[in-house]
């Protein structure tokens, strides 16, 4: 009996000494935090923004080599042309031709028979004058037009007629100074009625007034 007691005590020490003994703390139970790595503390790096470029110049083109630029010949800015008026001794004489040219400047880019007849009725300078040089009109005090056309010139005179029945008048003149162009091959004259005697065909023509 008593070993029985003895035994028991013995379980009971026995478990009261493993109830008192040391206990694991809750450090050892309790698993250690883990580390993780601190945030960067710089912002992360963005992509840097590209350098501004400067504007590149635009090539300026090439410069053609200098070149001389023809100039067009200028012809001269008047011509000479030969007026005629009746030289009175040759016709008092009864020397022909009655008829002498003087010079005359008009502008070249005139109509050269009616600057011609521009010139004749114009008449004589002084120094022509007393030369003996006249411009035998019959009246007439200049043209009002003058036309060339298939080589016929139609000259349309005004101003009165009055050639008092001469045989030489106006229209021997006027002949002589436009029949000195190639182009001109006969010669109308009109009165200032526009009457001459031949309007038609390639023949010379004078109004009525200055038959003799």
């Amino acid at each position: 009996m008593m070993r029985k007691i003895s035994l028991l005590v013995a379980v009971v020490m026995l478990l009261a000494s493993v109830a008192c003994g040391p206990s694991a703390s809750p450090a050892e139970s309790i698993p250690a935090p883990v580390t993780t790595s601190e945030p960067p503390t710089q912002p992360p790096a963005t992509a840097e923004s590209p350098a501004a470029v400067p504007p590149t110049a635009t090539p300026e083109p090439p410069t053609p080599p200098a070149t001389d630029t023809p100039v067009p010949p200028t012809g001269p800015a008047e011509v000479n042309v030969q007026v005629y008026f009746t030289d009175e001794k040759r016709f008092n004489a009864g020397t022909l031709p009655f008829e002498v040219a003087v010079e005359r400047l008009v502008p070249a880019s005139a109509d050269l028979p009616g600057a011609v007849l521009q010139e004749f009725f114009k008449g004589p300078t002084e120094e022509e004058q007393a030369r003996g040089l006249r411009a035998i009109t019959s009246g007439f005090t200049g043209f009002s037009a003058l036309e060339v056309k298939d080589g016929i010139a139609r000259v349309y005179l005004t101003g009165p007629c009055v050639s008092h029945g001469a045989a030489y008048n106006v229209a021997a003149l006027i002949m002589r100074n436009l029949s000195q162009f190639e182009e001109i091959r006969a010669v109308k004259i009109y009165d200032a009625e526009g009457v001459t005697e031949e309007p038609e065909g390639e023949v010379n023509s004078i109004p009525p007034c200055l038959e003799p």
